[in-house]
């Protein structure tokens, strides 16, 4: 009776929502799963595509993963954890990020009769971390390796990455015009693979064959004064100066006084601007440039002087794209025009400015160092070009991986069924409840090709039959057969060519039982509300001392309280 009457201990301030125990972790694992529900349409050749509609009003239409990911403004805190893992899925390797939520839902979706019936999380999360092990080995085992093929060979093995990658987007139809031309970006940039040297421009007009790939670097004609249209428009190994200067007539920024005592006096200050500039200008000449770019102001007196001297010249280019043109032609960008000397000066082939659709483009090819490209888009809508973008995204970052780890395996579901049959194969060797779990993930694995099959419009279950028996042939030879989107069975992937980089498979099998286990191991969420007295008394103490002191000064005056 007396434990009963003790006053009960008040932890946390009033207000503070916990939920914690069971409920709380099935209620974070039908959050994810319904993250993992939006997402769910958008995955392979035959996905649906989103559109999103912000509070600023901008529309957006996607089929990425990432983007989607991005764009919706979830609160939930544990659901958070699935965009997180989209977005580092995005970062690391550019696609998958649809199979990576997808994957995490799936497997807390198999975790959550276990919760359930009572089995404690941890036991979950270490089968499922002994799973991913025996999955990612696995991976690594079946992966075939593109290394040692000729440059014609590997550029057309990595073509057929890029094209598995851009079959699933908006820009599907013309995946191979574009996998060739991601290609020929990626292979042009070599060894660096800073992924600003790609530069994508977008045009709107024209349709998508209008595209073209630059190698070297192309950007919009910049504002430009009177004078500009007597600048030669074409040269052939110009020199090219970069700077980071004002070339414009300047007035004295600081209010000085000077008294002068003979009117004369005045021309000489007013000569003194003007010499300031022109040698500048002349010291721009001399060096021997016949390109001057720079990425602050160049003024009309300056556009005028350098037509009359057969120059070119464009000012306020942006910094990214100054930084590309220094990448290719070899220039240093310089903050001050004196001592101008040939190594700082870069140079390419041609040079030259063309019309593409409504806008005029510098263009500079035949760059001697290369390690630059530029994609320009063309298309009907903006927001196509847009998606376009980020497809081509995904695919540069695609075949970037294939050339650093040249291993890919089989796409089209076909290394998720083989990786399934080999961990239920692997469960029936453990006694104990791991043999169930290590069952479940087996299971939650085979959720990307019945969702390339639910996409299609396929009979999911009558595919996955077919592929389960295909797949458990003793001689192994099933193992690259995936889903046939086409004709809505069965084919060898790795004959069609649906390929994608083991680094893509490995790195999403790993977060998305990262993020399983990280939710499954949370079993309580404290939610901490600012009480509206609290909020109140934070608006006073940040107004301070200074509108209480005016007040109360104010009324002393016997001035009126208003």
């Amino acid at each position: 009776m007396a434990a009963m009457l003790q006053p009960q201990i008040i932890l946390l301030k009033e207000g503070t929502d916990t939920s914690q125990g069971k409920p709380q972790l099935v209620s974070n694992i039908n959050a994810c799963m319904v993250v993992a529900d939006v997402v769910r349409t958008t995955l392979g050749p035959r996905g649906m595509d989103k559109l999103i509609h912000d509070d600023k009003g901008n529309t957006t239409i996607s089929n990425d993963g990432a983007t989607i990911m991005k764009l919706l403004d979830i609160v939930h805190p544990a659901a958070k954890i699935l965009v997180d893992i989209a977005r580092s899925q995005d970062s690391e390797v550019g696609d998958g990020t649809t199979t990576v939520v997808l994957l995490a839902g799936e497997f807390l979706k198999e975790a959550k009769p276990f919760i359930e019936d009572g089995v404690h999380p941890q036991n979950l999360i270490r089968s499922y971390r002994t799973a991913s092990s025996l999955a990612m080995n696995k991976v690594k085992e079946l992966a075939a390796s593109i290394e040692g093929k000729s440059l014609e060979e590997k550029k057309s093995l990595l073509a057929k990455c890029a094209a598995t990658t851009l079959s699933s987007k908006l820009i599907g139809g013309e995946k191979e015009f574009f996998a060739s031309m991601v290609v020929d970006a990626v292979i042009a940039i070599g060894s660096d693979d800073r992924l600003n040297l790609i530069g994508i421009k977008k045009v709107p007009g024209g349709n998508m064959r209008d595209s073209f790939l630059v190698k070297g670097v192309a950007f919009k004609k910049t504002f430009s004064y009177a004078g500009f249209e007597q600048q030669p428009k074409k040269f052939l190994n110009p020199k090219i100066l970069l700077l980071n200067v004002e070339l414009e007539l300047k007035s004295e920024k600081e209010n000085a006084e000077i008294r002068l005592s003979d009117p004369l006096q005045y021309q000489s200050i007013v000569d003194a601007e003007w010499n300031i500039i022109y040698d500048k200008l002349d010291k721009c000449v001399q060096s021997g440039a016949k390109i001057v770019l720079s990425r602050l102001a160049i003024g009309d007196l300056a556009t005028q002087y350098f037509a009359d001297r057969d120059i070119f010249c464009a000012g306020r280019v942006t910094e990214e794209d100054l930084q590309r043109v220094a990448a290719a032609t070899g220039g240093t960008v310089q903050t001050s025009v004196n001592n101008i000397i040939d190594e700082v000066l870069g140079s390419c082939e041609l040079f030259e400015e063309r019309q593409v659709g409504n806008e005029r483009f510098n263009i500079f090819s035949g760059c001697p160092s290369g390690q630059t490209a530029t994609i320009v888009l063309r298309g009907g809508a903006d927001q196509f070009i847009e998606e376009a973008e980020r497809s081509l995204h995904d695919a540069i970052m695609i075949v970037r991986r294939a050339i650093k780890n040249s291993t890919v395996v089989p796409g089209g579901g076909a290394i998720d069924m083989e990786l399934s049959r080999y961990l239920r194969q692997h469960a029936r060797t453990i006694a104990g409840k791991a043999q169930l779990f290590i069952n479940s993930y087996a299971k939650a694995l085979e959720v990307i090709p019945r969702q390339l099959c639910d996409n299609a419009g396929f009979d999911a279950t009558d595919v996955l039959n077919k592929l389960r028996q295909k797949h458990a042939l003793p001689s192994g030879e099933g193992a690259p057969y995936g889903v046939d989107i086409n004709t809505g069975g069965i084919a060898d992937s790795f004959a069609n060519f649906v390929w994608e980089p083991a680094v893509v498979k490995i790195n999403a099998i790993n977060a998305a039982t990262e993020a399983a286990c990280l939710i499954l191991s949370v079993d309580e969420t404290v939610k901490n509300p600012k009480s509206e007295s609290a909020q109140g008394e934070a608006a006073a103490s940040v107004m301070g001392g200074r509108g209480r002191g005016a007040a109360f000064r104010g009324r002393g005056r016997g001035m009126r309280r208003r």
